[in-house]
């Protein structure tokens, strides 16, 4: 591990970035690309999550690698970046919108936006969204969001979504292209109530009861799972599964649907100063602290802090409750023996790859141990 963070800082140094910055190993992530090709179900195409790719250039690499220009969409600013750079992509909301922010948008007449999917997950949102097709004079393609087991919300069961589809043909300029399912409760089941795999199972036939109730015609998406159990689907009614973290493997992700994946974005800042921390107030009461080991003998402060990330280098780097988290100068512990000096860098590893990408400017990518290109993200929802 040193091995790698020494050469992770000796890029840094070489591209002169000096102050916090997301690194993404390229490398690490045409690895995990190629174990997302080898282990996908091919029956399945894979829906890129942009609101966990945040940036155009890593979206268009993931894309053209895997040969799916599908994209699942969270935000309109994120949206209409997509639609600009992507001609071709197919965008599927995977939340749904207020009625309102739909407007806000179509209202401008732009025709990149006839290439996005609505989900609707209730009567009322199906009726508000009938309502502004014939306000706008536009047509709008719909997607039914259906409740497989985490209980998020949309239709709970075939018979309401069947109700749904009845109330459709009143509706004539809106146009059912299929359903969403997500079962991210799946992997955090535990044994008691029958495990992961059974969860796993039980979603997708519920999936499959859903899909029954659709036409022939309202068919084409077919979504399920998330990065955490888009590999582990075989031969269910699902077309395409929704994948987005995995690729660069926060630590929320360290599940066994991924294994054999590497982590490929850091958060890399650089140690400002290296101390022999004392709290404020009498030293006895730090000297006491650190006899107990409930205070580090030494420890650095980042440049900047409290970032959803956990510390990974220098090894054995740790938060202190008793100093708290800072986003200006944070203490971090060290082991008294560490070798660490101002300008050297620490390196922490994001828990989730969604807001924490878009946190830091362009994102430096690496390859063959040097820095090669700088990144621009995506605004932040």
């Amino acid at each position: 591990m040193s091995a790698y963070f020494a050469t992770l800082s000796q890029a840094l140094k070489q591209a002169d970035i000096f102050q916090p910055c997301l690194l993404l190993d390229r490398d690490r992530l045409d690895s995990n690309i190629a174990l997302v090709k080898a282990r996908l179900d091919p029956g399945l195409a894979v829906r890129l999550v942009d609101k966990s790719l945040a940036c155009l250039p890593l979206l268009s690499h993931i894309g053209k690698t895997l040969g799916t220009d599908r994209l699942m969409t969270f935000h309109p600013p994120i949206s209409e970046a997509v639609l600009k750079a992507f001609p071709d992509a197919d965008l599927l909301y995977g939340k749904p919108m207020p009625v309102g922010a739909a407007r806000a948008v179509l209202s401008r007449g732009d025709v990149a936006w006839s290439r996005v999917r609505w989900l609707i997950d209730t009567q009322e949102r199906l009726a508000e969204y009938g309502a502004l097709s014939i306000e706008l004079d536009i047509e709008l393609r719909v997607a039914f969001e259906i409740d497989v087991g985490l209980h998020r919300g949309g239709f709970a069961s075939p018979e309401t979504l069947s109700k749904a589809l009845s109330a459709l043909p009143a509706h004539k300029r809106l146009h059912c292209q299929g359903v969403m399912a997500y079962e991210a409760h799946a992997p955090h089941i535990p044994g008691l109530f029958g495990g992961p795999a059974k969860a796993l199972a039980q979603a997708s036939e519920r999936a499959a009861a859903f899909v029954a109730r659709l036409g022939m015609d309202q068919r084409r998406i077919l979504n399920i799972g998330g990065s955490k159990t888009a590999l582990l689907h075989h031969g269910g009614i699902a077309n395409e599964v929704s994948m987005g973290s995995a690729f660069v493997l926060p630590s929320d992700f360290d599940t066994p649907g991924l294994d054999g994946f590497l982590p490929a974005a850091f958060i890399a800042t650089p140690i400002l100063k290296v101390v022999e921390p004392m709290l404020p107030g009498p030293p006895a009461v730090s000297r006491l602290l650190q006899a107990l080991g409930r205070f580090p003998r030494k420890g650095c402060y980042l440049y900047g802090g409290k970032w959803m990330a956990e510390p990974i280098f220098p090894e054995g780097m740790k938060t202190n409750g008793l100093l708290g988290l800072s986003s200006n100068q944070q203490f971090m512990g060290l082991p008294a023996n560490a070798i660490t000096r101002p300008g050297d860098y620490a390196f922490l590893r994001p828990t989730q790859s969604e807001a924490v990408l878009q946190q830091f400017g362009p994102i430096a990518v690496l390859s063959q141990g040097k820095i090669v290109d700088r990144w621009p993200v995506l605004p932040m929802m």
